[in-house]
Order: C-alpha cells, then sequence, then structure tokens
C-alpha cells in the first residue's frame, strides 16, 4: 500500500470511477465509514480516471465499465501501465463472461457485480489493495468454468479484438444495428460506436457491409438470422 503524506500508514488509499453519480456517491459513503480505507479521489470518464488516479496515486481504483462515452477497460489498461502496482476492481452491471475476463487482461484484479454486499465490497477492496485476485461469487464459478476449458466457442476468432469487441461484433454480424446492440449490452450509442471503429481498424475493413461478411465467414452471428429487436 502506498504510503503518502498524510496518510496514516496501512491505509487504503481508494479511487471510485463510475458516471452514476448516485453510486458513485454512495460507493465514497460505504468505503469512507471503513476502518483504514481513505478515498482519495472521484471521476466520471475515462478521461477523469486516468488523470486522477495520476494525481492521487492510490492503492485501489473501484472501476465501473461502462463510463458512457468510454470504456472501464480501457482506462484500467491505461493506469495499470501507467503504475503497475495499482490494484483495479471491477463494479459492473455487466455479469457476462466477455466483461470479466476483458477486465482481467486488462489488468483488473476483482471483478464484484454491484449488487454485492457492503462487506463483499470491503473483502474485495482490501484484498485487491494487498495484490491478490478476487471475484465475487457470482462470476467466480463462471470463470473457474472458462479457465477449464468448457467454455471454447468463438475463443480463437479474432485474437487482436477484445472479448467485448467480439461481442460487438457477433451482434453487428446478426445483422443488429447500433442502437440495439447498445441496449443489448447497456452501453450508449457513442459507445457502441467508438468499438465499431476499433473493431474496423483493428481487422482492416472498409466498412460494416465488409465486415458482416467477414465475421460470418470466421463463424460469427448467424448468416440465416433475421435481425431481431
Amino acid at each position: 500500500m502506498s504510503a503518502v503524506e498524510g496518510t496514516s500508514p496501512g491505509t487504503v488509499r481508494v479511487v471510485v470511477v463510475d458516471d452514476h453519480p448516485v453510486f458513485r456517491i454512495g460507493m465514497v459513503a460505504l468505503l469512507e465509514a471503513l476502518d483504514a480505507v481513505e478515498v482519495v479521489g472521484q471521476a466520471a470518464s475515462q478521461d477523469e480516471a486516468v488523470a486522477v488516479v495520476a494525481r492521487a496515486r492510490p492503492d485501489v481504483v473501484v472501476m465501473d465499465l461502462d463510463l458512457g462515452a468510454g470504456s472501464g477497460i480501457e482506462a484500467t489498461r491505461a493506469i495499470v501501465r501507467a503504475q503497475p502496482s495499482v490494484g483495479v476492481l471491477v463494479m459492473t452491471m455487466l455479469g457476462d463472461d466477455d466483461s470479466l475476463f476483458a477486465s482481467v487482461r486488462a489488468g483488473a484484479r476483482g471483478y464484484l457485480l454491484k449488487g454485492a454486499s457492503p462487506e463483499q465490497v470491503e473483502r474485495a477492496v482490501r484484498a485487491v489493495a494487498d495484490g491478490e485476485m478476487l471475484l465475487g461469487t457470482a462470476v467466480a464459478q463462471r470463470a473457474a468454468t472458462y479457465l477449464s476449458g468448457a467454455r471454447t466457442s468463438g475463443a480463437s476468432v479474432f485474437p487482436e479484438l477484445t472479448g467485448r469487441e467480439r461481442e460487438v461484433l457477433d451482434l453487428v454480424a446478426r445483422g443488429h444495428d447500433n442502437a440495439t446492440i447498445a441496449r443489448r449490452l447497456v452501453l450508449s450509442d457513442k459507445t457502441v460506436r467508438n468499438y465499431l471503429y476499433g473493431i474496423l481498424t483493428k481487422l482492416g475493413v472498409a466498412d460494416r457491409s465488409q465486415l458482416i461478411v467477414l465475421a460470418r465467414e470466421a463463424g460469427l452471428g448467424d448468416p440465416d438470422a433475421v435481425p431481431r429487436t
């Protein structure tokens, strides 16, 4: 844990990142009520998160994944690259496997769903501060199944893409428009557009039509599917 002037030895310094003010304020209040935990910063966007963490140098960052126009996964990647000692604890509504493993690949040490109890949050924050990896009970079993090899479908498709990008690409290949993809993945339309731009760039494809063809040839989507809304 950080040895920072003005902070008692052993105190866990935390930054909270979430674009929903009510949840962020509640999380700050919960953490401030814990012994030897100090909230040293807050952020509501990807860029703000990176800047606040660089300035505050916390031990733990509590990170939401959907940051409106930004991505908690990209923020995590940038933070861990700049400060490898910082532990990122993801707290999200997204309980799907792709979000979980994209977060871990980006460098997160913990993953909880937003329905976690205060006791689970406290345990996770302290564990991540101590350098441990902690997954909430709601996702731990799926993680074990994934790592044991039970889930193999699509794992090797477009390895240059993140898990979330493959999920977006699969929905594009099924013929869904951006608004439908945003609703299904609980993302903003702008975030979906950003993902699509990244996918097109990484795969070297000129437009959406070519992307659909490429994705279906790789086995994503369903060539015979009727677009659903």
